[in-house]
């Protein structure tokens, strides 16, 4: 059982591995492709947060919210390989971060294609968030295993 569960874990991160892999692979000198399409979404969720909360969002560099993410990622889905909560909640806070910025269906009309598509792959973040979820309140709900007492022995003379 044990095995199985390994594997169903090595499974579920092999998403953020991979993704954390062609990431690190396109990085380059500026953040690679990733910081290119990422750039404007961002920019227009920060006029959402600026608009609706009156919170400045502060410039960030895109190659520094890319490596981020490969940090994220990568130690993320090594703890949780492993049985960790601690990666468990890395990954929770990566989705929680980038799935907004992303998956921004939100400025689309419900009748246009780029609604549908993003709202899918909101969806499944969605659905990796609660997997992880699931993860965190199982592992901690299960009891601790304590030592077991052994019996003392007695004394022969």
């Amino acid at each position: 059982m044990a095995f199985i569960s390994f594997l169903g874990r090595v499974l579920f991160v092999s998403v953020f591995i991979l993704s954390a892999y062609q990431e690190y692979n396109d990085f380059g000198v500026d953040g690679g492709p990733a910081a290119k399409s990422l750039r404007p979404k961002f920019n227009v969720f920060s006029k959402h947060v600026t608009t609706h909360t009156g919170f400045v969002v502060p410039h960030v560099e895109m190659k520094h919210l890319i490596l981020g993410s490969i940090i994220m990622k990568g130690l993320g889905s090594l703890l949780f390989i492993f049985g960790s909560s601690l990666g468990a909640v890395i990954l929770l806070l990566h989705q929680l971060i980038s799935a907004p910025i992303l998956y921004d269906f939100y400025n689309y009309d419900a009748d246009k294609k780029e609604f549908a598509q993003l709202f899918v792959k909101f969806s499944q973040t969605l659905a990796l968030f609660g997997a992880l979820l699931f993860f965190v309140g199982m592992k901690n709900s299960m009891p601790r295993r304590s030592p077991k007492k052994k019996a003392p022995k007695s004394k022969t003379n």
